[in-house]
């Protein structure tokens, strides 16, 4: 008999750290700069963005930024922009050199585009990144800047921070972004808190980030970003939570309905003991093709089994070996064959039996076909298979194969052995009393033919 064991994968989920596109936000900075920004509100040169002319909160007075540093910030850009990055460079070392001499903004500015440059000249051991954070980091030391610049340089910082697997830093810059930035926080900026949270195995934290990114976007009828999902599903799963795990696996189908999503759905239904839901999300998959894994196969089978449809689990299989999704092996035949067996269906066994026979080193198959020979009522064959089984050994149950033996020879009208596979029977302990039952019925059948030929030779002796 097979374990009743369904088969599932353990839920093994791989999140990647959601690192948003360093360059599209570097390339920010410059526009909030107000360098390239033409939208930009000119107080005194390059004072106040667009940005912060639009923002309920006070703006901030910056200091102008003189026509002679602008030049010189130009002149970095455009040679960086050519491909002559250490020449860019060079521009903004010696306006560096000069830095006492220059105001907070116009700081702020040299050093923004200090970053920009060491991000985009990428080095193989990937020293450039921190090159980049240190000079961003120039940005926001500075006051009196923009607040739109402050707020894209920290919120790059914390970026640039997870891209660097310096986790804790990327929360402490995305903290004081937070407290910088006015009214409700972006779902990228709560899924990287949310990320950096996870990376450190604080998990309740960066539930409740996540959470909240999919709440908002729910409430806006927008369809929350697969990634998002499936952090929270993570999530839930490392705080051991499966009805959550099992929910976020029921929105993940419902908004982007892929294979892997409905097969682990139906696992994690499994998990916290729905099963009919389990075998109906299962036989859904395997209707639209999802089911293609060998696990998954046997996993459908088995619910099929239990579920009171043996017949659907042996067609299944039949189909799939057939097909070579699943290979022969002694497990899977047996099941195969129980399957068959549980329909109705024995003779369909047999050759599933023969070929498990075959694949086995022990006689346990051999003597598993013998019994279902036995239901064909195909005698000889029995007798057959009962010996390749004794012979093979290692039996869990030899008892059994002598009472069918036993039961063999006695519809054959062999009584002398079937007395003989009794006798040898009644010595194992699970069988004994049956075969002991068995023994005195055949022995009492023995003394009838005995005397009915005694009868017959006194008539003709006389």
């Amino acid at each position: 008999m097979i374990n009743r064991i369904y088969y599932r994968y353990p839920l093994k989920i791989i999140i990647a750290l959601v690192i948003f596109s360093p360059g599209l936000i570097l390339n920010d900075n410059l526009l909030n700069s107000g360098l390239l920004n033409t939208d930009a509100h000119s107080v005194n040169g390059f004072s106040v963005s667009a940005a912060e002319k639009k923002s309920n909160k006070k703006t901030r007075k910056t200091p102008a930024m003189r026509e002679k540093v602008y030049s010189q910030l130009a002149s970095a850009q455009k040679l960086a922009d050519d491909g002559k990055i250490q020449e860019g460079l060079a521009v903004l070392e010696r306006l560096k050199s000069r830095a006492k001499q220059l105001n907070s903004y116009e700081k702020a500015m040299m050093w923004n585009f200090l970053g920009f440059i060491h991000y985009g000249n990428e080095k193989s051991d990937g020293s450039n990144i921190g090159q980049a954070i240190a000079a961003f980091s120039q940005v926001v030391a500075q006051k009196n800047i923009p607040e739109s610049l402050e707020l894209s340089t920290l919120f790059s910082l914390a970026q640039l921070s997870m891209q660097t697997e310096k986790y804790q830093q990327a929360l402490n810059y995305l903290s004081r972004w937070e407290k910088l930035k006015d009214g409700e926080l972006s779902g990228n900026a709560l899924v990287l808190k949310a990320n950096a949270n996870y990376a450190m195995k604080k998990y309740q934290s960066a539930l409740q980030a996540i959470t909240l990114a999919i709440d908002n976007s729910e409430k806006k009828n927008k369809q929350p970003k697969e990634n998002w999902l499936v952090l929270k599903r993570a999530l839930h799963y490392e705080l051991k939570q499966p009805k959550q795990v099992t929910g976020v696996s029921e929105k993940l189908v419902r908004y982007y309905s892929k294979p892997q999503y409905w097969v682990e759905l139906a696992n994690m239904y499994g998990e916290i003991g729905e099963t009919r839901k389990q075998l109906a999300v299962m036989e859904a998959s395997y209707q639209q093709g999802y089911v293609t894994k060998k696990a998954d196969i046997q996993s459908l089978a088995q619910l099929y089994y239990f579920s009171g449809a043996p017949y659907k689990a042996a067609e299944l299989l039949s189909e799939q070996l057939e097909k070579g999704v699943i290979e022969n092996d002694v497990t899977i035949l047996q099941f195969l064959a129980q399957s068959w067996t549980a329909a109705k269906e024995d003779a369909k066994a047999v050759p599933v039996l023969k070929k498990a026979a075959e694949l086995s080193e022990d006689g346990n198959m051999d003597a598993r076909l013998a019994e279902v020979l036995l239901g064909l009522e195909r005698w000889q064959d029995v007798i057959s298979v009962a010996k390749a089984a004794k012979k093979k050994g290692g039996l869990d149950n030899p008892g059994n194969i002598d009472v069918a033996m036993g039961m063999a020879y006695f519809n054959l009208k062999k009584l002398p052995q079937a007395i003989s596979a009794f006798e040898q029977a009644k010595r194992e302990r699970k069988v004994q009393k049956m075969a002991a039952q068995w023994l005195r019925y055949v022995e009492v059948e023995k003394r009838k033919q005995d005397q009915l030929k005694e009868s017959i030779v006194a008539l003709g002796g006389s």
